[in-house]
């Protein structure tokens, strides 16, 4: 095959999907792997249909033990390379952490952090011998600001994500790979309705603070392709993880603590 293949996460929906959408307008032919069958098939048939690049599809969970594995053999069993890899997949635990159960703690750290640094030590060599390579790590303005009650490993898991982009960038240099850690802020996407926060979210923010997927996805796109280590979207984020660099840690834990009780 003469195109390149890029691996999305987690792209059955919202940013994952909109990340699909633009990599096959790229040219990319596409693996697509998440949870739900259905959502992914229907999805790469549309794409099949409207870009005329191939779409495959490997249903899995990455909370569960060896999913990296059979995901990367079923894209080696059709004879491909990822070229390009989206770590995308995630989620929310919207509870306190002592209230919540360890397992699914457990579960969480292994979708958002064990998964994507699994499946990139594992990609990234052979980008490097091909002297191509693209990685894209999904994380958050949360990984930019101070901690939230209620969401203990979410903020921890992205700000790792940032550090972990920064010195794989570093460490690839020269070497024909770029490395991206994409910092959305609020996206319109099925986030929130999933972990049940959609109607604070909808009273607390004004509309101006939200993006669409498709956005998020487009400036993901452009800032690995420029090889730009951080990538927040959106000016009010861009204003929002400066003035975090500056603001006193308390100061700024007030804040976080005060919209959090909005």
């Amino acid at each position: 095959m003469t195109r390149r293949l890029c691996l999305i996460t987690g792209a059955s929906a919202g940013i994952g999907a909109a990340f699909a959408r633009t990599y096959a307008r790229h040219g990319y032919d596409l693996a697509l792997t998440a949870r739900r069958a259905d959502r992914l098939e229907a999805l790469a048939e549309a794409i099949r249909a409207e870009h005329g690049v191939e779409a495959l599809v490997v249903a899995e969970d990455l909370a569960a033990p060896g999913a990296v594995d059979r995901i990367l053999e079923a894209i080696k069993a059709h004879g491909r390379v990822v070229d390009a890899l989206v770590n995308n997949a995630g989620y929310g635990l919207p509870q306190r952490y002592a209230d919540s159960a360890w397992a699914e703690q457990a579960a969480f750290l292994q979708v958002l952090l064990v998964a994507v640094c699994e499946m990139t030590h594992k990609v990234l060599p052979g980008m490097i011998a091909r002297d191509f390579g693209r990685i894209i790590n999904v994380a958050s303005l949360a990984g930019l600001v101070p901690g939230t009650a209620g969401a203990t490993l979410y903020g921890a898991t992205k700000a790792f994500l940032v550090r972990f982009s920064q010195s794989l960038h570093l460490e690839t240099r020269g070497q024909g790979v770029h490395v991206s850690a994409l910092c959305p802020g609020f996206t319109y996407s099925e986030f929130h309705d999933v972990n049940h926060t959609r109607a604070h979210m909808s009273r607390s923010l004004p509309r101006w603070m939200w993006l669409d997927a498709e956005t998020v996805a487009a400036r993901g796109y452009a800032a690995v392709e420029a090889d730009r280590t951080i990538c927040v979207t959106g000016a009010p984020n861009k204003v929002i993880a400066a003035l975090a660099k500056i603001i006193p840690d308390d100061w700024a834990l007030a804040l976080v603590a005060r919209f959090r009780r909005g």
